[in-house]
């Protein structure tokens, strides 16, 4: 088919017939004549093998660098498709112009061609996201990763670690493209401000996470272990202890990275700020590793260390702790009603 004008220009100056006959003259056929064409002119044949398809075009354009482009095979395939049909207006008319198909003659009933440019590309967006869960998907972004062309986490403490595109919601027209950093779990807004028009839902709220379970050699080791011991606590002797990081592959050129686990800490006048006080840190703990895999066992299904007295100002743990076993609602209101002499307001029935 012919392609759209206004993503594949083709050769429109004229060569001089001077330089045609010189070509053929030579009598090497029009090889050398298109090759002459192409560094002359600087563009691409109008051969079905060279020509710009709609697809590369718009993985081209400035702000689509995070965008892989996805193959004509799994768009044509209609189970990848389930469901797009209702999201996409003119879905007709988008599907063919993403694939470079003719359109038919009938047109009466778009009212401008800009309509369907945005309905291809919103097409194209949802395709992406499910596309980049399959295995040529994601081997397509891993080589963008290794790249580094989705940029770096902003975290100091995460020393420049490698980030992914990512969404906050899988239905478009919500929120813009964000940056997943692999290292701290958390998300940030693309430096450059050219992002800020691609939609998060052409990237998914799954990719980041099933990108990183594929490949767990891209990702931080699960464990921290720190350069050089900081105390003498059995945790950090343990972890000494061993020349070798936990989960490491012994093989250089595989294995999992060091974890960067170093974890900010606000003070004043050298004092550490208190968790306590209104400006004091509030989500350290999520920044923290452990050091080996001995202290997931130290530690219970709260999170807590086990035999350690967590709880502040010598308060009682929580009712909700109990077991489900010992509540008792009849015996709670009687203690309490016994407690405040308020055993006539009870009935006998509760007694």
């Amino acid at each position: 088919m012919s392609r759209r004008t206004d993503y594949n220009t083709l050769p429109t100056g004229e060569h001089s017939l001077q330089d045609e006959e010189a070509i053929s003259a030579t009598g090497e056929g029009d090889e050398e004549m298109e090759d002459a064409e192409q560094e002359e002119d600087g563009y691409s044949s109008s051969t079905p093998t060279s020509t710009l398809t709609w697809i590369t075009w718009f993985c081209s354009l400035p702000g689509h660098e995070y965008f892989c482009e996805v193959a004509e095979d799994f768009i044509e395939d209609d189970f990848n498709l389930t469901g797009l049909n209702v999201m996409v207006p003119f879905w007709k008319e988008a599907m063919e112009m993403v694939l470079d198909m003719e359109p038919d003659e009938d047109t009466s009933k778009i009212p401008d061609v800009s309509i369907v440019e945005a309905s291809a590309e919103l097409l194209y967006g949802l395709c992406h996201q499910r596309y980049i869960l399959t295995r040529a998907g994601l081997q397509a972004m891993v080589d963008k990763y290794e790249a580094g062309i989705f940029g770096s986490c902003p975290r100091v403490y995460c020393n420049g670690c490698n980030v992914v595109p990512c969404g906050r919601s899988d239905l478009p027209g919500l929120d813009t493209v964000k940056l997943f950093c692999p290292n701290c779990n958390d998300i940030y807004t693309p430096p450059s401000s050219r992002f800020q028009g691609v939609d998060g839902a052409f990237f998914g709220t799954t990719f980041p996470h099933l990108f990183f379970q594929s490949y767990r050699e891209l990702a931080p080791a699960p464990f921290y272990k720190p350069s050089s011991p900081s105390s003498t606590s059995p945790r950090s002797s343990a972890s000494s202890s061993s020349n070798q990081p936990p989960f490491v592959n012994p093989n250089p050129y595989g294995g999992q990275k060091r974890a960067a686990g170093k974890v900010y800490v606000p003070k004043i006048y050298g004092f550490r700020v208190s968790e306590r006080a209104k400006s004091g840190p509030r989500m350290q703990w999520m920044r923290l590793r452990p050091e080996n895999p001995e202290e997931l066992d130290l530690v219970d299904w709260r999170g807590h260390w086990i035999g350690e007295d967590d709880h502040y100002d010598g308060e009682e743990p929580a009712d909700e702790d109990r077991p489900m076993e010992d509540f008792d609602p009849v015996g709670d209101i009687a203690r309490i009603a016994s407690s405040y002499n308020l055993s006539a307001y009870v009935r006998p029935g509760c007694a």
